[in-house]
């Protein structure tokens, strides 16, 4: 599976590692990925979710309900 977050859709990013003579070489910024099981009681099952910790806050302060909608609708098979 791909390093993309459920929930918000973070990828990883590239830039560059800066050596203390200033000497540039590429790297990757990695999303903080968390994989993380949530009950969802209207359907009385257990859904596994990649989620960044952003997209834990995100589920925190909507509910799992909405999310779990919105994504969904978006196609994603949960």
């Amino acid at each position: 599976m791909a390093r993309v977050c459920q929930v918000t859709g973070k990828v990883p990013v590239t830039g560059h590692k800066v050596s203390h003579s200033n000497i540039k070489t590429k790297r990757r910024f990695l999303p903080n990925l968390q994989t993380k099981k949530f009950y969802l009681a209207e359907e009385d099952k257990w859904i596994t979710l990649k989620l960044s910790t952003e997209g834990i806050r995100t589920i925190n302060k909507r509910g799992l309900l909405p999310v779990v909608k919105e994504l969904r609708a978006k196609g994603e098979k949960i």
